[in-house]
């Protein structure tokens, strides 16, 4: 049987990582302010994922499905942001 302990200390990470999402938006960073935020999302969902939704301990093949996954998101994301970026106003 799975202990909760895991799951209790991902939750109170998740919880520290909301208060620092909240404290970050807060504060003046500059140009840092998307990356940090970025960051600090980047963090949670791979809490999400790994815990959460079992991959942490799942077979290899998830392990290469959900590596594809956020690969052709990021594909997504780049040419959403191609043509943003190149769109003259």
């Amino acid at each position: 049987m799975n202990s909760i302990k895991p799951y209790v200390m991902v939750t109170g990470a998740l919880f520290v990582l909301l208060v620092i999402t909240v404290g970050a938006a807060y504060v003046n960073l500059g140009a840092f302010n998307t990356p940090v935020a970025m960051l600090i999302s980047l963090s949670k969902a791979s809490l999400i994922v790994l815990f959460f939704m079992h991959v942490r301990h799942s077979n290899p093949l998830i392990h290469i499905f959900v590596l594809v996954g956020f690969f052709w998101l990021g594909i997504m994301l780049t040419l959403s942001l191609s043509d943003f970026l190149t769109r003259h106003p």
